[in-house]
């Protein structure tokens, strides 16, 4: 017990003498006890340690411009190390209980969007590019004014709109829904499985891994995605020692020789910092860094705000305490996620959870990200899990995302038709970037045609510029004669 405790449990003490931890943390002052912090460490360990898993399957799973496949066991060390280190950090700089790891959505555009038209060292590089000029964008005060110049709306939309795009990845990957062959002369792009009917035990363990999933979100059990993934996971090493199972994909669940195992560091530093713009023309580039700062900025400002109202941390104006930092911190995590190779770090909203246990400090990030830290050691259990049994996670994910679709006004076309094109095309073209600049585009046109020019943001007027250039590039480097 604590010393703080021992002096609140004594009958008419007077007000607890704070230690050197006390004060530097300001535990007591924000109503909380060291057990509290403790409790709450963990509880936002285990809600979003499903990253773990998740992180590593996504990127693995994508191949860079030359086929190049990044390995899951080092992608668990970098997810690792990045969530430990970060975490920790922003509990300390920051004071705020709120962990950061390799963020859903943003993983996606790096394997699915990115690494297809470069280098994964490339790829990584504008990571590090994104963060450091989230960093710039905080030093300079002009990240509130990108935030600003934004409709509320269209966020949300992007929002769905990743939603949408993360549950078709889990679809996709798990076999539940396949492409159809041009072979076999059909108008109709994807199917249900392999053949048109679901076939095969990995398709099963999906199927009862959604409805275990959305069973366990529907009762708000807390870490019910944690507790799907592993249950799933049993589930498939079953299935896998009974069953005559061809093929699970990129993972087959097995027991681990080895329980632990030393970390590989492998993929630490390896990215390039400019060498997209050898692979891609400037304008693709700068759309791309701009795409990851958007998915980024977003989410981490309302987590912030969530999770420091929730814990009654907001001062008097609605302001969060210590906001320049925590938000630098913030883009440092992108910074580190890119030198790591484990894809941009960010503010996990998962950290309710801890709150929720009581933490109301920086604390318990030094709870949650020791326990990271040990995960260094858990690759052997981290690389068993097989994307039967983790999709489901991102089909949940997409629907938690989806939800923010209710605060759209669909009745005002100059804002639903712009947030339903985000929404749309982001799934339909397999692209954040193309649902994204879709909107903007869509938005600033609608704006001018009802003429309400003055209401569009010069800077959303200059990416939407920028995107009419993206789109249009074909035709412009032809008539340039730019081979």
């Amino acid at each position: 017990m604590s010393e703080t405790q021992q002096v609140e449990d004594r009958p008419g003490a007077g007000p607890p003498q704070a230690n050197s931890v006390d004060r530097f943390f300001k535990i007591s002052a924000r109503g909380s006890t060291v057990g509290r912090e403790v409790r709450g460490g963990f509880a936002t360990f285990f809600t979003m340690a499903y990253i773990l898993v998740l992180n590593p399957i996504i990127l693995s799973s994508a191949k860079d411009k030359f086929g190049e496949q990044l390995d899951s066991v080092q992608l668990v060390t970098a997810t690792a190390l990045v969530a430990a280190v970060m975490t920790i950090v922003m509990g300390v700089g920051g004071n705020l209980p709120l962990a950061l790891a390799a963020g859903l959505g943003l993983n996606a555009v790096v394997a699915f969007q990115i690494a297809p038209l470069m280098s994964w060292d490339d790829a990584m590089g504008l990571i590090v590019l994104e963060g450091l000029l989230i960093c710039v964008l905080v030093v300079t005060g002009l990240r509130e004014a990108v935030m600003y110049a934004i409709p509320q709306p269209l966020k949300q939309a992007i929002s769905v709109g990743i939603g949408l795009f993360i549950a078709f990845i889990g679809f996709v990957d798990a076999g539940f829904v396949s492409r159809i062959p041009d072979a076999a002369n059909t108008t109709v792009p994807v199917q249900l499985g392999a053949t048109g009917a679901l076939t095969g035990w990995p398709i099963l363990v999906f199927c009862l891994g959604v409805l275990l999933t959305i069973g366990l979100l529907a009762r708000k059990v807390k870490g019910a995605i944690l507790i799907s993934i592993v249950t799933m996971t049993a589930v498939a090493i079953v299935v896998n020692e009974i069953a005559d199972v061809k093929s699970w994909g990129l993972t087959t669940p097995q027991v681990p020789d080895d329980v632990v195992a030393s970390p590989d560091f492998g993929l630490l530093g390896d990215f390039s910092l400019f060498g997209a713009f050898g692979e891609v023309s400037v304008i693709t580039v700068v759309l791309l860094v701009f795409t990851l700062i958007l998915s980024d900025f977003f989410d981490t400002m309302g987590t912030v705000v969530g999770i420091s109202a929730e814990a009654g941390l907001l001062d008097e104006e609605g302001k969060v305490p210590n906001l320049g930092r925590v938000l630098l911190i913030d883009g440092a995590a992108a910074v580190a996620g890119g030198a790591a190779s484990a894809s941009s770090a960010t503010s996990y909203i998962e950290s309710a959870a801890g709150v929720g246990e009581g933490a109301r400090t920086g604390f318990a990030n030094l709870v949650t990200g020791g326990l990271f830290a040990c995960a260094l050691f858990l690759t052997p259990l981290l690389t068993i899990v097989p994307m039967q049994a983790a999709a489901p996670a991102l089909v949940a994910v997409g629907f938690l995302m989806m939800t923010q679709v209710k605060h759209i006004d669909w009745d005002r076309y100059e804002i639903a038709i712009p947030a339903f094109l985000t929404i749309a095309v982001m799934p339909f073209t397999y692209s954040i970037t193309n649902g994204i600049g879709a909107g903007f585009v869509s938005y600033v046109l609608i704006k001018t045609v009802l003429g309400r020019a003055k209401e569009v943001h010069w800077l959303l007027w200059g990416t939407s510029a920028l995107f009419l250039i993206y789109f249009a590039i074909d035709p412009i480097e032809q008539l340039l004669d730019v081979k």
